[in-house]
């Protein structure tokens, strides 16, 4: 890839891959151009992507040409692939499976914590009901907020479904992220990241959900100062790592990863891993509801074709493993719950 131009990204201060794919770009040090839409016009004349998301990266196509490409876990292997300098992803195989699965909880599971308190709480509601307006559309008159204000609140709310968040699944979700909290500060004081002194593609997927969660939205971010506060600080901290001087030394080594990372991988046995299995097999089957139990409590929601695919990606990148890098992978996963995925 050419970076004779700074790469220019699309998106949204709200948006929790935004917040992750920019932090990736600061501590790999790769310039970039950042717009929200509303702001600049010159956003008019770029392609669109095929599934509208954010954040969207404008990358070159295999002729050269500006494409628009959504969907951050592929974008960071294409910038590690073709900008030099940096990684995100850790050389040994063992490491990399184990980020790649954490970096997927972040985004799939975490993600029905930072959805689920926006638009479930009446206090998230009318804040983001009032400040996401004006991040696409600050200019705009009071009248024209309100307007934008509650046309997003409504879209929102109705689709509360997709995650999973009803009055059943909601305790279910609320119980788990303070779980994560809890094991999430324990486990960073051995680091302070996911795989020892510098970060993965895990910490970023992870840090995009907890700015959110931790930093805006007022009942998660109480819950984050009151439980974790040192959570709430990490997050500051990942925000811009472009002054980290990382090393080859800083992972940690295969057979000796602390305990705490065992207790975080417990916690996606938990709950990611049983809803990543009941919706493929809903999936796979055509059905118009999936239902599993989850710590004990029902979980029910619409089918999601996108995590079907997650659970395949996952697979694909545990069968890449050479067998001696998989049985480690199975050693470290046998008793979390993970080892069902395979």
């Amino acid at each position: 890839m050419s970076i004779d131009e700074s790469l220019l990204v699309r998106g949204a201060p709200g948006s929790p891959y935004t917040r992750k794919m920019l932090a990736v770009l600061r501590y790999r040090r790769i310039p970039y151009r950042f717009f929200t839409g509303g702001l600049w016009s010159d956003d008019q004349d770029l392609p669109t992507a095929k599934v509208e998301l954010l954040p969207t990266f404008y990358l070159p196509d295999a002729t050269g040409e500006l494409e628009a490409v959504v969907d951050s876990t592929p974008i960071i292997r294409r910038l590690e692939s073709e900008i030099p300098g940096r990684p995100v992803i850790p050389e040994d195989p063992v490491l990399r499976f184990l980020d790649y699965l954490l970096e997927d909880y972040g985004d799939e599971w975490l993600t029905k914590a930072m959805f689920h308190y926006r638009w479930y709480y009446e206090p998230d509601i009318e804040q983001a009901g009032a400040i996401l307006p004006r991040w696409r559309a600050l200019t705009r008159s009071t009248e024209e907020i309100e307007q934008l204000s509650t046309f997003i609140k409504e879209r929102q709310i109705s689709r509360l479904y997709v995650v999973g968040s009803n009055d059943t699944t909601a305790p279910v979700i609320e119980a788990s992220y303070k779980r994560f909290l809890d094991l999430f500060a324990a486990h960073i004081k051995n680091g302070p990241f996911v795989l020892g002194r510098r970060p993965g593609a895990s910490d970023f997927g992870l840090y995009g959900q907890l700015t959110q969660l931790a930093t805006f939205d007022p009942t998660p971010v109480a819950i984050t100062i009151e439980r974790a506060p040192d959570v709430h600080a990490w997050v500051s901290i990942v925000e811009d790592l472009s002054g980290l001087e990382p090393s080859d030394d800083d992972w940690f080594e295969r057979d000796a990863l602390p305990e705490t990372l065992g207790a975080l991988l417990s916690e996606v046995g938990r709950t990611y891993v049983p809803v990543l299995l009941a919706n493929a097999k809903a999936v796979d089957e055509g059905a118009e509801t999936m239902t599993t139990e989850v710590d004990g409590c029902v979980w029910e929601q619409t089918p999601f074709p996108y995590q079907a695919k997650c659970l395949q990606w996952i697979r694909q990148e545990f069968v890449r493993l050479d067998p001696e890098d998989r049985d480690v992978v199975g050693d470290v996963l046998a008793g979390t719950g993970c080892e069902r995925l395979f």
